[in-house]
């Protein structure tokens, strides 16, 4: 099922993990991970955030997914969400 998993870092654990370097390690291990279709990065209430759509074929994956940013003092999300062809097939197998 696509996902959209959404993390806000803390500041204070990231302005560390990018003075020691291992911030880009971090995002660089979790993409490799996730494989994502989509990865985007913003400010978001005054936090580092990331954005990942990626493809999640068990709830099993969720823990090995999210705990990588809980240890980065994250705030994580994960929601299932549709790319515009999805919602074109669930609105077509829509009864009327």
């Amino acid at each position: 099922m696509r996902m959209l998993l959404t993390a806000r870092m803390n500041t204070e654990h990231t302005n560390r993990a990018l003075a020691d370097g291992s911030l880009p390690k971090l995002i660089a291990d979790i993409v490799e991970d996730l494989k994502p279709e989509a990865a985007y990065f913003t400010p978001m209430e005054g936090d580092r955030t990331c954005m990942f759509v990626f493809d999640m074929a068990e709830s099993a994956q969720l823990p090995p997914i999210s705990e990588p940013f809980f240890l980065a003092g994250a705030r994580v999300s994960v929601t299932p969400v549709m790319n515009l062809d999805d919602l074109r097939t669930g609105l077509g197998n829509l009864k009327r």
